[in-house]
């Protein structure tokens, strides 16, 4: 089970803090995770970055094998 934590404007697009899922990709994971915005989250999703276990990346075929924690980190204004 990988822990995929929202911040932001992606957590105001998926109405929560964190979802636990298993899943073997980035991409699997976030298209698992069920929205309270879908709208907002598909487009959302595009400008995001992902932290993996701490190692920034915007690759969504990334393989989430071992991996504990996703962090989905969009835009922040002034950084």
């Amino acid at each position: 089970m990988t822990t995929i934590r929202f911040f932001a404007a992606a957590r105001a697009a998926v109405g929560v803090d964190e979802v636990s899922l298993a899943a073997t990709t980035l991409d699997e994971a976030l298209r698992s995770v069920t929205p309270a915005d879908p709208d907002r989250w598909r487009a959302l999703q595009e400008r995001c970055s992902y932290l993996v276990d701490g190692v920034t990346t915007r690759d969504r075929s990334t393989a989430l094998d071992g991996v504990a924690v996703v962090d989905v980190m969009p835009p922040f204004a002034g950084g």
